[in-house]
């Protein structure tokens, strides 16, 4: 299989039969082989029946049905596991996204191992903008990413480039960060963005935060997923260090300074003590981290989804 083109779905019944249309004529003229997977995640209008009756005129369909909506990277996961094809399309079922795009994005992943797509000129409302704006900022300063919208779907991937990757949460807007976390190389091309005509979005406040959470965790994971204890370890180290420095700093005070026979606990000592205590906390929490870390390299590979059926 050449090409596989993965597309998430939630509540798109109105848009379906005229992206299938005009996602066909494109790859027809590719002349590739190709199989289209849509995810569809958990919709609850009629998505998936349009789905189905599309399948029977067209067998280069795989339908993927979830049991309830688990989100954009719980689809993305399964559409990049299941998909047969040496490189991997993915883009929005909304019409944002021009399936038009698909050739140059192709091209231009000859001398890469993915290319992501930068909505250029974008037509979305000026809020959803403003805290786009404001996430990529974060998340350019947070990770040192340099791609200029992580958050757009269309995107070309080298299968070899995300077979290994396993997405939770909001990741899938950090999948290029990841991916370039393995070493492979990212590119980036402008390509159209056309405004909603029909259905809703899906982006919400809530969105932003719970992204804003998988960024931190993301950082955390690309430095110090193989070794914990360098993270804990470090806090511990400076929280006993303080410590040490506060208690010594009060005894040198009631001795030398105060000349007192009596050393008193108050509450410097009581910091003191607590940091100490602390310190050791986050090291021992640190050498659990690599017991975890290394069982969870160990074991075998799982999903936070659970799937319907495939058709």
């Amino acid at each position: 299989m050449d090409l596989s083109i993965v597309i998430p779905i939630f509540n798109e019944q109105e848009n379906l039969p005229i992206l299938y249309s005009k996602l066909v004529s494109v790859l027809k003229k590719l002349g590739k082989n190709y199989e289209i997977v849509f995810v569809n995640d958990g919709s609850t209008d009629s998505s998936f029946s349009v789905l189905k009756d599309i399948k029977v005129y067209d067998k280069n369909i795989l339908i993927i049905n979830f049991r309830k909506n688990f989100g954009q990277t719980a689809a993305l996961d399964a559409g990049f596991k299941h998909a047969r094809g040496d490189v991997i399309v993915t883009l929005d079922a909304d019409l944002q996204n021009d399936p038009e795009d698909i050739p140059k994005v192709l091209d231009k992943l000859q001398n890469y191992d993915v290319v992501s797509g930068w909505r250029f000129p974008r037509h979305d409302s000026l809020s959803k903008k403003i805290f786009s704006r404001i996430a990529d900022l974060i998340r350019k300063i947070i990770l040192k990413d340099k791609i200029h919208d992580s958050g757009c779907t269309l995107k070309a991937y080298r299968k070899e480039a995300v077979k290994d990757l396993n997405l939770f949460g909001e990741m899938h807007r950090y999948i290029p960060v990841l991916i370039a976390s393995n070493g492979f190389k990212i590119g980036e091309i402008k390509v159209k963005h056309h405004k909603r005509k029909y259905g809703k979005t899906k982006y919400g406040i809530r969105r932003i935060f719970r992204g804003l959470l998988d960024l931190f965790y993301i950082k955390f994971w690309i430095d110090y997923s193989t070794r914990p204890l360098h993270f804990f370890g470090f806090i511990g180290m400076v929280s006993i260090l303080l410590g040490g420095l506060l208690g010594f700093g009060n005894l040198y005070y009631h001795t030398f300074i105060n000349r007192s026979t009596l050393i008193l606990v108050g509450p410097l000592l009581l910091l003191a003590a607590l940091m100490v205590l602390l310190g050791i906390q986050f090291i021992v929490l640190g050498f659990l981290g690599e017991i975890n870390i290394r069982t969870y390299y160990s074991k075998s590979k799982e999903t936070n989804y659970k799937i319907k059926e495939i058709l």
